[in-house]
């Protein structure tokens, strides 16, 4: 520890300054917005040179490792930051990251030896060999994003957002360095430098889990001399592995959408591949640019409800809720009208080197699920309410419920409509509309549940005083 003490200790008064304030929630909100706005658009730029240097084939095997890989990210880390920010946030349990650190390093690290070990089956079973060597280089940046996701869910627990907008711009900026400097430097061995652009998603982890540490550590340095009531591992599952199934549910519902949208479109088009490649990967790329700015009133709004709610002022907490829901519905209402009008433009700026015919059909998905950059948004800030709430178990049911209807309703209208893959787009649009609207009835319906709580903790008290 000796080392991160030292280290922290030369940065300048400024940085630790800049590093150590809390914000308010809009500025909380605004900065991790800003940071996961600009950490996306680094990695969309990204794909630009990745493609123009390993071509095709060579993305096409940098793809087929992210499944596993996200998938293990997702047991390992999502749950994190807003599980423990709830926790610490809360005030009843302010030594949450103490084992949390010891809770998802043993689940980080045991996920990036499974990744490790998966990862010759699943060369053989994708029959790429190149697949292994990439899945090895990439392993150890599971445990890395699980140590990272602990101090980014201390730093918002106590109301500071820069640390979590700064890795995040930070591990995009190094990826993308990393990333294009091995590839240029081992474009003539394509499946090396496939590898080694995951090795450089590796590096950058490490490097920002490893800063983001010494951060903490000078944090905690510099924090009152108090005895903590720790968390125990119960404490932490019960908010972060809701959380978890919450976002488990999104990579595997897309897979499942991916197997039946593409056989159902082979039986109506020979380009099925391309078709819905056109849907995941061009037009909900696009889509979800301006959901990741409202991702900063999600981040931010855990830390601020989640004490109001601790102290038991149900409605006072409801309200904190709704205000988020209704900043956020006023920001995402003027990008998804932008989306429509300058679709084109999107297109010829982001993917201008699909063919007319693709550019046409990408133009028309985007204004058809245009209206998903609110619906997305206001499901997101909903759920990290409802977290903040204390019922993320409500978000995760809703989520697995708008995947269900997500998959039937593509299946449905591909098979028997003439939609071709924008029934995909509109099945999306339908079943993030419902996500949304059952969030919002959840929270509705918070203050009463705690107000027939509190009814019944205040009947139990008068029974027991009469009874004494």
């Amino acid at each position: 520890m000796r080392f991160n003490q030292d280290l922290y200790s030369t940065m300048p008064k400024i940085l630790k300054k800049i590093f150590s304030d809390k914000q308010s929630f809009m500025a909380g909100a605004a900065i991790i917005a800003a940071g996961g706005f600009i950490s996306k658009i680094l990695g969309a730029a990204y794909r630009i040179p990745l493609t123009n240097i390993l071509g095709c084939e060579g993305m096409g095997i940098y793809q087929m490792v992210y499944p596993l890989y996200c998938i293990l990210l997702t047991v390992s880390a999502s749950g994190i930051p807003a599980g423990i920010a709830r926790l610490i946030s809360s005030g009843k349990a302010e030594g949450a990251e103490k084992s949390a650190f010891r809770l998802y390093g043993f689940i980080g690290a045991l996920g990036a030896v499974l990744m490790y070990m998966l990862a010759r089956p699943l060369s053989r079973v994708q029959g790429e060999p190149a697949v292994e060597l990439c899945c090895k280089l990439l392993a150890p940046a599971v445990f890395f994003v699980a140590v990272l996701s602990v101090v980014r869910g201390y730093f918002q627990g106590r109301h500071n957002m820069i640390p979590t907008a700064f890795t995040e711009i930070c591990e995009q900026l190094l990826k993308v360095l990393a990333g294009v400097a091995f590839a240029i430097q081992l474009k003539n061995n394509m499946p090396l430098a496939v590898a080694f652009t995951l090795l450089a998603v590796t590096v950058s982890e490490g490097f920002s889990a490893l800063f983001a540490y010494i951060l903490y550590k000078g944090e905690k340095r510099t924090s009152p001399l108090y005895a903590r009531r720790g968390a125990s591992f119960s404490d932490i599952l019960k908010f972060t592995v809701p959380i978890t199934f919450t976002a488990i549910a999104l990579p595997l519902s897309q897979l499942s959408e991916s197997i039946v949208a593409v056989n159902l479109l082979r039986s109506a088009a020979e380009d099925a591949t391309a078709l819905y490649g056109i849907f995941s990967g061009c037009a909900v790329t696009i889509i979800n640019l301006p959901v990741s700015v409202t991702y900063g009133l999600a981040a931010a709004s855990v830390p601020q409800i989640a004490p109001i709610a601790a102290g038991g002022d149900a409605e006072a907490a409801k309200s904190a809720a709704l205000k988020t829901l209704l900043i956020t519905f006023a920001v995402s209402v003027p990008f998804a009208a932008a989306l429509y009008v300058f679709a084109p433009l999107a297109q010829r700026i982001i993917f201008r080197s699909l063919a007319d015919w693709q550019a046409t059909l990408l133009i028309r998905l985007v204004r058809i699920m245009a209206v998903n950059a609110v619906t997305l948004s206001v499901m997101q800030t909903a759920s990290a309410c409802l977290t903040a709430l204390g019922t993320p178990l409500k978000a995760t049911i809703t989520q697995w419920l708008t995947c269900f209807l997500r998959v039937g309703l593509t299946a449905v209208l591909i098979k028997y409509t003439s939609l071709s893959v924008e029934g995909a787009a509109i099945a999306a649009n339908i079943a993030y509309f419902v996500a949304a609207a059952l969030n919002l009835w959840y929270i509705m319906r918070a203050g009463g549940a705690y107000e027939n709580n509190s009814y019944r903790a205040r009947r139990a008290g008068r029974r027991s005083e009469r009874q004494g």
